[in-house]
């Protein structure tokens, strides 16, 4: 009976271990992708105090820090290329 339950003991870290190997890798870029959202938008937030004596605003909200989180610098730059446009 004490070698079924080493046995079992093993199996249980093994497939714990084959879980965490599994979960390990999305949720490495997931906060990736909360970083650098998190770093684009205060990006965006200097581009507007930046952009206020020029009466120029990039609105603030999830979508835009997702952008740049993804993106990076160039996605900044792209959305004050797209707001120059309109």
């Amino acid at each position: 009976m004490e070698t079924n339950s080493v046995i079992a003991f093993l199996a249980c870290v093994s497939v714990l271990f084959i879980f965490g190997k599994l979960f390990v890798l999305p949720m490495k870029k997931i906060l990736k992708l909360i970083m650098n959202s998190f770093l684009g938008s205060i990006l965006i937030y200097i581009i507007n105090i930046v952009g206020a004596s020029f009466n120029f605003h990039i609105g603030l909200n999830l979508g835009t820090s997702i952008f740049i989180g993804i993106l990076g610098v160039p996605g900044a730059i792209l959305l004050v290329i797209l707001k120059f446009m309109m």
